[in-house]
């Protein structure tokens, strides 16, 4: 596998563990932060299919963009489209005041990090 690629999935997998971590804090979880890494574990889960396959992205964090390249390479990708643009856009709006995720988006943005990682890996060849 390509060095970058591997490093994409080892940034991934930083933000993966991050997720996780927030979600079984007892004291104070911060379900912002659970929704912000899950969703930057999932763009860079995206991220490392695109540069292993050669195929150029542009620098964003929306999700749907990503989508769009993923499908010429992989087709059932359009499946997670609705879970990948809710995801995208719930870790925008609580970054900013006015709004807050409560456990119910947090434990629902990590549910969809966790298929599309499992895709994602299972598509890289990479173990768990």
């Amino acid at each position: 596998m390509n060095p970058l690629t591997l490093e994409w999935i080892e940034k991934a997998e930083a933000d993966f563990i991050t997720a996780q971590r927030e979600m079984r804090a007892r004291k104070n979880p911060n379900y912002d932060a659970a929704c912000f890494h899950s969703q930057q574990c999932v763009e860079k889960c995206m991220k490392a299919i695109l540069h292993n396959a050669a195929v150029p992205f542009p620098k964003t964090h929306n999700l749907t963009i990503l989508l769009e390249l993923l499908l010429p390479i992989d087709p059932t990708w359009e499946l997670m489209r609705a879970k990948l643009a809710r995801l995208s856009g719930l870790a925008v709006s609580i970054r900013y005041p006015g709004e807050s995720a409560d456990k119910g988006a947090a434990r629902e943005s990590l549910q969809c990090c966790k298929e599309v990682r499992k895709k994602a890996r299972h598509f890289l060849e990479l173990e768990g």
